[in-house]
């Protein structure tokens, strides 16, 4: 059965309904389920209603929104194509359902493949044929690898520790896509399929959009998931950061060095285990006498105190009894209330109900807020395969997931709603992990503990692409790698010098690290046995590389109107801070193979260094330009490869002719 009903194409056939509707301008959402009726949520989506035109055809029923075009057949297979009639995409159907399709197929491989499983729900995978060999996809989220197109790779769906999965792409053939099925699952971008799955779901939910360019699409997906607010003035700056200051005296005296330095700096942080117990929202008054004094002290020299929240609670700590006694703790499936064992047994806040989420914000309200601290830094303690059961009010984790309606957990709604409440407008939360729609909720995501080396590096500068591709315009790494890197060892040093110079140009400059030597315990109380690493300001690394960092911080200083003109865009209109070529440049055929260069915002070409003991890299400047080399003054035509000079103190950094500067 197929009609048309309520601004909206119907399909019926057995168990399996399918709704296609208008979904914001040039949009369209999908839905399908095997459910008695269609679920409710809109997950990532806001409502968005828009006018369209549908109609019956001779082989069934078409919806046009503006730029896309919908048909689905009278036996259920959808097509979707661009307002001329090219085909953007088409369901993998391989059965003979129609005899008279020219893929009819005897092996009876389904599009839509609902495959029940205990508890109700179904294991869903989507199939889509891939149209061209040559198509070119981006986005995805953050994933630790080094290609920005992603087609021919399998990716999880699933978040981990310098993992975040936001489902959306964009592919060069027009289109952007959106799997709004929020749950552990996968992503098959193969040269004959691509193929999306649910591990356990009660509904197919995509959004699909077209475009005439990447910057148009990515501005329709933005219209209806929602923009970053504006970034705030001490988020153009550089922060200084590092696992971790154990003291008050420590933090105040290492902030006190950089204004002697006179060095730019915005924001230090206090990083975990300042507290007495995980749970206690507070400072540990043994280490942390007097925080007022403390903030009273930056903000006279201008910088801002981000701190370190973890959602974990003690069952020493003294509100666990209470938060148990009010339902605002996790359960586990069986046995021991232990969701995390890492200095103390312990289990995560259900940042899902909103008293908890609310018991939370006014303990952090309370012992932070009140004393001037307005930046949060939400680490999720490690939320590898973390997902919560709505149906069932438990938490999970490892790979059993055969059991109710299981979907990611956002801690930054904790903070965003109670900031939001206080009046504040620029919020900011450093948040691990983050899914779509997050960035409405101030979520600046930062790459996860990963390793110090130059690999490590490269696979980053495709996270930072993809991760702003897929609608998180505000995205940050540790400088220098996250694990290990001894400030005394000449290859660090370089790695570091590298990383440092790069990390002027990504949306937020943050020098952060857990480095080697460790250092010695400074109490026997409280947090004190979770060590500090080694020292890690840029002092830290020798003179040469100092001078490199003070070098960069002050080019970052001079960017910051130019900087805040990018983050006008983002908020404004949901564009990536930092930008592949393509983007800018999407008719230029070279564009789209460059992974290793991007824009920072509309003028700033940035090439960074990613292998050690290089002096040089071979740079590609768009074409239909003139672009003018940062460090040496030299103009160079467009549409052509450069061999940029590039010593240690040098990223080649290119403006566009006409560019006014820094």
């Amino acid at each position: 059965m197929l009609e048309i009903k309520e601004n909206r194409l119907i399909y019926h056939y057995d168990a399996e309904e399918v709704w296609i509707e208008p979904w914001g301008a040039d949009a369209l959402r999908i839905r399908a389920t095997k459910e008695r009726q269609m679920p409710e949520e809109d997950w990532a989506l806001r409502r968005r209603p828009h006018p369209c035109e549908m109609k019956y055809t001779e082989t069934g029923a078409e919806i046009s929104n503006g730029k896309i075009r919908a048909e689905i057949t009278r036996l259920g297979k959808i097509q979707i194509c661009s307002r001329e009639g090219r085909v953007l995409l088409e369901e993998y159907c391989r059965n003979r359902r129609d005899v008279l399709d020219p893929k009819c197929s005897a092996i009876e491989v389904e599009a839509r493949e609902f495959k029940p499983i205990s508890g109700g729900d179904y294991h869903l995978t989507m199939r889509f044929e891939s149209l061209d060999r040559n198509e070119k996809l981006f986005g995805m989220g953050q994933y630790q690898q080094p290609y920005l197109d992603l087609k021919g790779l399998d990716l999880e769906l699933a978040h981990r520790n310098s993992q975040a999965s936001v489902p959306f792409v964009i592919s060069s053939l027009g289109y952007g896509l959106l799997w709004n099925n929020p749950g552990v699952g996968r992503a098959v971008f193969g040269r004959n399929i691509m193929s999306f799955e649910a591990c356990s779901t009660k509904a197919l939910d995509y959004w699909v959009t077209a475009g005439d360019t990447p910057a148009e699409i990515e501005e329709r997906y933005a219209s209806v998931t929602g923009t970053v607010p504006m970034m705030p003035e001490y988020g153009l700056g550089f922060w200084q950061c590092k696992l971790r200051y154990q003291t008050q005296e420590e933090l105040l005296e290492v902030a006190r060095e950089y204004k002697r330095r006179n060095l730019p700096i915005d924001l230090i942080v206090i990083d975990f285990f300042h507290w007495p117990k995980q749970g206690e929202w507070k400072f540990d008054p043994v280490y942390w006498p007097d925080p007022d004094a403390m903030v009273r002290e930056l903000k006279d020299m201008g910088i801002e105190l981000m701190v370190s929240i973890w959602p974990t609670v003690d069952k020493a700590s003294e509100n666990y009894e209470e938060m148990l006694e009010k339902g605002y703790l996790i359960r586990t499936e069986r046995g021991f209330r232990v969701g995390l064992d890492f200095m103390g047994a312990t289990i995560h806040y259900d940042a899902t109900n909103p008293d908890a989420r609310r018991y939370v914000w006014n303990k952090a309200k309370q012992n932070y807020y009140s004393k001037g601290i307005r930046v949060f830094w939400l680490d999720e303690a490690e939320p590898e395969y973390s997902v919560y059961d709505f149906d069932n009010y438990r938490y999970h984790r490892g790979t059993n997931l055969q059991i109710g309606n299981l979907y990611p957990v956002d801690y930054a709604k904790t903070f965003y709603e109670g900031m939001e409440a206080e009046g504040q407008k620029q919020i900011v939360n450093l948040l691990r992990c983050a899914w779509a729609g997050s960035q409405r909720y101030g979520a600046l995501v930062w790459s996860g503990d990963i390793a110090s080396s130059f690999d490590s590096m490269r696979n980053q500068l495709a996270a930072g692409l993809n991760m702003g591709l897929a609608g998180i315009p505000w995205w940050t790494t540790d400088i220098g790698g996250f694990h290990g890197g001894n400030p005394e060892d000449p290859g660090f040093r370089e790695l570091f010098a590298r990383w440092f110079e790069w990390g002027a140009f990504c949306p937020v400059m943050r020098l952060h690290g857990d480095r080697e030597p460790r250092q010695p315990q400074q109490g026997v109380t409280g947090g004190a046995a979770c060590c500090s690493g080694a020292a890690n300001e840029v002092w830290s690394y020798g003179e040469e590389v100092y001078e490199i960092c003070r070098k960069y911080m002050e080019l970052r200083e001079r960017m910051r109107p130019y900087t805040r003109r990018v983050m006008e865009e983002a908020h404004e209109k949901g564009t990536p801070v930092m930008r592949p070529l393509f983007y800018m440049y999407p008719g230029d055929a070279r564009c789209w193979e460059i992974e290793d260069a991007y824009f920072f915002g509309p003028d700033v070409l940035v090439a960074p260094v990613l292998s050690p003991g290089a002096v040089s890299r071979s740079v590609y400047l768009p074409e239909g330009e003139r672009w003018i080399e940062y460090a040496s003054g030299k103009e160079y035509e467009g549409g052509k490869e450069y061999l940029a000079e590039a010593p240690l103190d040098t990223i080649p950094v290119f403006l566009r002719k006409g560019f006014r500067g820094f």
